[in-house]
């Protein structure tokens, strides 16, 4: 039996069903969504099938019932009703400027008026043609207009180094979707998708009954694809792989529900022959989230332990932008999990979601702090000296990066002079390996800097730059009997940096077997 055809890049729903493609079926949700609500937002990170969302609801929109039949909505009790359709798409155009915007917005109004035989004066502008659109749609066709907008947010995010021109196309934005408010009684459903949210004031002002099913735990699966998917849908596509792995590299991402997988990932595994590589990851890079990083000297290791209200995980805009919330709503981060803060409001724990991220992410900022270029080679000896236990190859290796870092780094940004510059490098180095790395490692008598979990073995590194003794430090805080019960070698590292000579001074270790904490908790 030959197998379906893989729907890579492809966001229209009537091609994937009628040309034999994989469709990973969503109208269940859609169904729910139609018949509960009228106005829906959703945030998720690129490439996550929100397009496709969109079209499936464009296209149970068009009254073709048989086209559905095998999927949930077809025997479900769902009357197939043709409404006018109103399809905004931000995925392509100029947003360069305002006029730029300006633009590529008509152009979109254009498509729809030709789609909907409906025609606006030339002399509108962008809000009064979308306006005389939905009103004009509803009287030719006699039922009410469905609106649907993807990627709402990009004419801003494409500026988001570019704060005038970002604030610019907000503000027109905010004027374009204010139109929505002022139409409810021509609209049977507007549905937002974006990345980013912003928040109602800055470009929903007024729209204060739409319903953010973001972070709704029934709707955590509405893109993307579950651990049950992977293993029934494209069963024959994975026949004799590891699931497991496959699991542990491209899933992972929650919104308050079952974690999901990135489309993207699964339908390139299985086409590229099931190799393991970063195939989201290097659809775009985080340039910004890369420089704002380096701009605020941001510690990264505390990127273990992000912990976040709703307001702050949610709050997005050009005035203020936080490096968490960002990564958050970008893909880098995910939810973890959630507790109960004492005024009884919910905190999300923030996590890298999977093995792509950890090592894509972490080796782009590793090599852009430090400003090297083909840092392969290094990060291999690193890990190989790792695996073996031998710390001598593991100074060489690493004073010999610092000593490649370039002079003028030093000369323009004062990073240099904060031992959090040098932490921050070697746990990106070392996480960009794939290692179960745990940075500002608590324990009850304080912060490890920097924990590493191998197979054989617990390191434990503390790092100094004022010249005190950090392998004094481990033993005085008695920092490995937090990893006594894992039965492995504890080898306890310290790390001295010079900050004149810019790079390490000295290090030292020492291990610390089983047998001997044992004996010493047994003393005391």
């Amino acid at each position: 039996m030959k197998l379906k055809k893989l729907p890579i890049g492809i966001s229209t729903l009537r091609e994937i069903l009628e040309e034999n493609y994989i469709y990973v079926d969503k109208t269940r949700l859609a169904q729910e969504l139609i018949e509960n609500g009228k106005y829906y937002f959703l945030s998720r990170p690129r490439r996550f099938g929100k397009s496709l969302f969109l079209d499936t609801l464009r296209t149970i929109f068009s009254g073709d019932k048989e086209l559905f039949k095998g999927l949930h909505i077809y025997d479900n009790g769902y009357e197939f009703v043709k409404h006018p359709v109103i399809k905004i798409s931000f995925g392509s155009g100029s947003f360069r400027s305002v006029e730029h915007l300006d633009r590529t917005v008509f152009e979109i109004l254009d498509s729809n008026q030709r789609n909907l035989e409906v025609v606006c004066p030339e002399k509108f502008v962008g809000a009064g043609c979308f306006r005389r659109l939905i009103e004009e749609s509803y009287l030719k066709y006699n039922k009410k207009v469905v609106i649907l907008i993807d990627e709402y947010d990009k004419p801003i995010l494409d500026n988001i180094d570019k704060t005038e021109i970002a604030k610019e196309n907000r503000e027109y934005l905010k004027d374009f979707y204010s139109v929505i408010k002022d139409s409810d009684e021509f609209i049977k459903l507007v549905f937002i998708t974006g990345v980013s949210k912003f928040s109602k004031v800055s470009l929903f002002s007024g729209l204060n009954n739409i319903q953010d099913i973001t972070l709704n735990p029934n709707f955590a699966t509405i893109c993307g694809y579950t651990q049950k998917d992977v293993e029934t849908v494209f069963a024959k596509h994975l026949e004799g792989q590891d699931f497991a792995k496959i699991r542990k590299w491209y899933n992972g991402y929650k919104f308050l529900g079952e974690g999901v997988y990135n489309p993207f990932d699964i339908l390139l595994f299985i086409a590229n022959n099931h190799i393991f590589e970063n195939y989201w990851f290097s659809t775009a890079t985080p340039t910004f989230l890369l420089k704002l990083i380096e701009k605020n000297n941001y510690f990264l290791p505390n990127l273990e332990n992000v912990v976040k209200d709703s307001k702050m995980l949610n709050s997005f805009d050009v005035d203020y932008i936080e490096l968490e919330t960002l990564m958050w709503q970008t893909g880098y981060l995910t939810i973890s999990k959630t507790t109960i803060n004492y005024d009884d409001t919910t905190m999300y724990h923030l996590n890298i979601p999977n093995q792509e991220v950890k090592i894509s992410l972490m080796g782009s900022i590793a090599d852009f702090i430090s400003k090297i270029d083909n840092t392969t080679l290094i990060k291999n000896k690193i890990y190989k000296a790792l695996l073996e236990l031998n710390f001598v190859e593991f100074e060489k290796t690493f004073k010999s990066l610092f000593a490649s870092i370039p002079y003028n780094l030093f000369i323009n940004n004062k990073m240099y002079e904060y031992e959090g510059y040098y932490v921050s490098l070697f746990y990106t180095y070392l996480k960009a390996l794939g290692l179960d790395i745990v940075g500002e490692d608590v324990t009850n008598k304080g912060r490890i800097d920097l924990t590493i979990k191998m197979s054989n073995s617990i390191i434990i590194i503390e790092f100094k730059t004022d010249g005190s003794d950090a392998l004094k430090q481990i033993k005085e805080k008695n920092y490995h009997q937090k990893y006594m019960d894992k039965n492995l070698p504890v080898l306890i590292v310290g790390v001295e940096f010079d900050i004149e000579d810019r790079n390490i001074s000295y290090l030292e270790w020492e291990e610390i077997k089983i047998e001997d904490i044992k004996n010493e908790q047994t003393r005391f």
